[in-house]
């Protein structure tokens, strides 16, 4: 089986332009997965804690034949080798790398690693905005338009970054 996913890359730690970088070229160089489509980079206030710098963020479309869980296993091992490590919740990063949307799946593991649709991906600008630059017809599991929901997000103080980010 074929999956389309929507995949969001965060970060503010080491260079975070360069982090997304490496994590996006280490994604699409997988042997099962193939980069569709990625977003402009975003500048983004802090979700959790304030006292951290400001994150870079991006989303990607990629197709892939990995399971959810086994997608889930491949980016934390890209998280793993970029040097990931949570100090605190909602704190700074390296690298973050999250499954925010899966076809129209909706997934709910008993383990707590994976819930498809992403929890918090309706309520952040940093999620909705980049995700609806390369997906604007992008339909969540109840067949509602994601684009719906940009409106009942909270804030929109994301600056894009000019850079050269474009993918195929």
């Amino acid at each position: 089986m074929r999956y389309t996913a929507l995949i969001g890359l965060g970060s503010n730690l080491h260079s975070p332009i360069n982090q997304l970088t490496s994590a996006i070229h280490t994604i699409s160089g997988h042997k099962c997965i193939q980069l569709i489509k990625q977003s402009s980079f975003y500048q983004s206030l802090p979700q959790g804690p304030q006292d951290q710098d400001l994150f870079i963020n991006a989303v990607i479309v990629v197709e892939t034949t990995l399971k959810p869980k086994e997608l889930l296993l491949a980016l934390q091992e890209i998280e793993s080798k970029q040097g990931k490590v949570k100090l605190r919740h909602w704190g700074e990063r390296c690298i973050d790398l999250d499954i925010l949307f899966i076809d129209q799946l909706t997934l709910r593991l008993k383990s707590p690693d994976l819930i498809v649709p992403h929890p918090h991906a309706l309520n952040r600008d940093f999620v909705l905005i980049p995700t609806l630059e390369i997906a604007p017809e992008w339909l969540l599991p109840d067949k509602s338009p994601l684009k719906n929901y940009l409106s009942a997000c909270l804030k929109h103080d994301l600056k894009v970054l000019t850079l050269d980010t474009k993918s195929p």
